[in-house]
């Protein structure tokens, strides 16, 4: 089984091309079963997020296309999209993995949100039977490779985010937090983890906006504020100071127009606007208007990772895990692939001992049960301790990757009954060599 990679990301495409690529939680098992047919395709997962939407799948040895599913799905035109997709396969596929479930490859370096996105893609993949067999097995190595670098590097303490980079910003416009309202609209991770940030460093109050009411009451409730009826926005919008916006609407929720009011109502007191999400959810051209500040989740990004200069060295190390589990996970596919070469070097063995029973049936005729049973045991014993070594060196060469070694090995046993072209000795084989 061989893996493949073929994705973009904040670091190869922009948010436009990003939020045309976008995934809605809603749309992601169809999306899933369509990657699962394609021609080649054995295992799928899809990894959709604001900073990147990927594909990985496991194959037999034909590729598949993914470029051209990416561009039939979303319906855009491959010239166009191709430049900014990355493609890794086998162990370069395998380390990206566990780089991106380590959020090495995030841009905010450390950020703990990609890890719970890549579980969740994992959980729904599996419900859909699209992850079951090699590929369960690399991401769960990811894991494990993600909570080596969480354990054994400082890489995620005191992390530079997107809710601190808000707190800074909003400081810069403001000079102080103190009494400014906000408004969070959407019920996302990411706005909830600003929001917090901004009312623990001194924001007075909070109002929540959700098109589904009763997630609304429930974020608003564990800071004490007040929830807001979704198509109240537009009239409520203009007492906020700081605006977060995470929904997961197909069209802009703020456009010129609406940005024009919020200033007219306020007076053009200055507001704050903090568009985290993919599809935006407020027009660019609102940052046009004077006394409005927007910022994408691709400002806020860079802003966190000029921050990052101190982390150079945490990183490091946790590069040097992720090299580390890569060839872990390596050995550990190789081995385990060679499951069916040791059931059949383990038969080709049990076929030969049957055939020299066989041959000497007649001198062992005359043994009693206890007897028979001594010889049973004896033959089963040689066997085992012949195969031990090997055995190992089967285990070893795969480890090693030595496929001329495996050859060898392998074909040490084929030749056994070569000469009646079975891979395998069976009975059939044995009766020949007692003809003999």
């Amino acid at each position: 089984m061989r893996f493949l990679v073929t994705g973009l990301n904040h670091k190869t495409a922009p948010i436009e091309l990003r939020e045309r690529l976008a995934i809605p939680a809603d749309a992601l098992p169809e999306t899933t079963r369509a990657l699962l047919a394609e021609p080649g395709v054995q295992e799928a997962m899809i990894l959709s997020t604001c900073n990147r939407v990927e594909l990985l799948v496991a194959h037999n040895g034909t590729e598949p296309q993914l470029p051209a599913f990416l561009a039939s799905h979303f319906a855009l035109d491959r010239g166009e999209l191709e430049p900014h997709l990355y493609r890794y396969q086998d162990e370069e596929a395998v380390r990206h993995m566990f780089r991106v479930a380590a959020s090495l490859d995030s841009m905010v370096v450390g950020e703990a949100q990609i890890l719970g996105q890549v579980k969740q893609s994992w959980t729904l993949a599996r419900e859909l039977g699209a992850v079951k067999g090699p590929l369960d097995k690399l991401l769960q190595g990811a894991f494990s490779a993600a909570k080596r670098v969480r354990s054994e590097t400082e890489i995620g303490s005191s992390s530079v985010s997107i809710a601190s980079v808000a707190v800074d910003l909003a400081r810069r416009i403001f000079g102080s937090l103190d009494g400014k309202k906000i408004l969070v609209v959407g019920a996302g991770k990411m706005s909830e983890l600003a929001a917090r940030h901004l009312m623990e460093h001194g924001a007075a109050s909070i109002m929540v906006a959700n098109r589904t009411w009763e997630r609304a009451v429930r974020l608003a409730g564990q800071f004490l504020g007040q929830a807001i009826r979704f198509e109240k926005l537009g009239a409520r919008a203009h007492e906020a100071d700081i605006i977060i916006t995470s929904t997961g609407a197909a069209e802009h929720i703020f456009g010129v127009e609406q940005g024009q009011q919020i200033l007219h109502r306020r007076k053009n007191r200055p507001v704050f606007m903090i568009d985290i999400a993919v599809p935006r959810d407020i027009d660019p051209r609102v940052n046009r208007l004077e006394g409005i500040f927007l910022y994408d989740i691709d400002d806020l990004q860079s802003v966190a990772a000029s921050n990052l200069v101190d982390r150079g060295r945490e990183a490091e190390r946790a590069e040097a895990i992720i090299v580390e589990e890569t060839e872990r996970f390596r050995r550990r596919i190789r081995t385990l692939d060679l499951g069916p070469v040791i059931v059949e070097v383990q038969s080709a063995a049990e076929g030969l001992r049957q055939a020299e029973l066989h041959r000497q049936r007649q001198l062992l005729q005359s043994l009693t049960p206890e007897q028979a049973a001594a010889v049973e045991s004896l033959t089963r014993g040689l066997m085992s301790k012949f195969l031990h070594l090997p055995l190992q060196a089967l285990k070893a060469a795969a480890r090693e990757g030595d496929a001329t070694a495996l050859e060898i090995i392998h074909g040490m046993f084929q030749r056994q009954c070569g000469s009646h072209g079975a891979a395998k000795p069976t009975a059939s084989c044995g009766a020949e060599e007692d003809k003999e």
